[in-house]
């Protein structure tokens, strides 16, 4: 038989259990569509805000397919955080299908997009949207969280302004140590290729020059020709490094570094973070591990 000691231990940890599935049910539900908007959204929101994603770690936004447990997380949303700049084709369709009524902050909002060669049609160019990869935008899409949060959230102004506030400081010193890290790097030396286009913005941001081949993309297999072509394009121009990304087949630029001799550097992060126990877990956990690769590759 349970003594009277236990059995008020048990009643008090009921009674926790129940504060703190209140506290659970009273938070903000907010829903980001990729994994790297929805860390950014974690930060500002903090414990206010109960944070789901849609595309988790190593998850290819670009051809991400919805499913009905999708539709279910929009339509218990209080508010749903997207990229933008046509990042994600299926979000409107996903919305509407959902019956969500929740208000859609583009969290993007307020950048001039850089454009980029359509990776279906190079004849054709399109905004660029991997805006996240200059750290200096991702502080627009801080203020843009900020601000969406307040919008459903006014009693909560403060904390929010207060945690926009302190993650805005910590990405300020990673743009410091990014550009003390680039400044060691030989100015001839500062060319990468990949085989997807998602660094514009980092190598606009940083003098490091990104190229992606034309006519490659995440969601088709590169024919022998675009191959030829990666293949050219690195011995015309010297190119020291490739790099394979975590959304990416890595054969492709094993088989490409195998036959020009350029360095294959480690796996690189642009549309997704690494699962919690990976070295890109976190967005500043991200852009510090491609750096640290970037320097590595281009220095040795």
């Amino acid at each position: 038989m349970p003594t009277r000691r236990q059995i008020l231990a048990f009643a008090a940890a009921t009674a926790m259990g129940r504060v703190s599935a209140s506290q659970a049910q009273d938070r903000l539900r907010a829903v980001a569509t990729f994994s790297v908007l929805g860390d950014l959204v974690k930060n500002v929101g903090g414990e206010r805000a109960e944070v789901a994603t849609l595309v988790g770690p190593n998850g290819d936004v670009h051809v991400y397919a919805p499913t009905p447990a999708d539709a279910k997380t929009l339509a218990t949303a209080d508010v749903v955080f997207v990229n933008g700049l046509g990042l994600e084709g299926w979000i409107d369709r996903l919305i509407a299908a959902s019956g969500s009524k929740a208000p859609v902050v583009v969290a993007s909002r307020g950048i001039r997009p850089r454009e980029m060669t359509d990776g279906h049609d190079s004849s054709r160019l399109v905004s660029d949207p991997h805006a996240w990869q200059s750290v200096a935008n991702a502080e627009i899409y801080v203020a843009n969280i900020r601000d969406g949060l307040i919008a459903v959230d006014p009693a909560g102004k403060e904390f929010y302004q207060a945690h926009a506030a302190a993650y805005l400081t910590a990405l300020d010193a990673l743009d410091r140590e990014i550009k003390a890290a680039i400044a060691i790097i030989p100015a001839d030396r500062r060319k990468i290729i990949t085989t997807h286009n998602a660094f514009g913005y980092f190598g606009d941001a940083y003098g490091l020059e990104f190229i992606a081949p034309e006519g490659v993309s995440t969601d088709a297999e590169p024919s022998a020709r675009d191959v030829a072509n990666i293949i050219a394009q690195i011995r015309a121009q010297t190119i020291p490094a490739v790099f394979i990304e975590n959304i990416t087949d890595p054969r492709l630029m094993e088989r490409i570094a195998a036959e020009t001799g350029a360095k294959v550097g480690g796996t690189i992060y642009s549309d997704a973070l690494s699962p919690p126990n990976g070295p890109a877990a976190t967005y500043v956990d991200m852009i510090r591990h491609n750096v640290r690769e970037f320097q590595h590759a281009l220095t040795s």
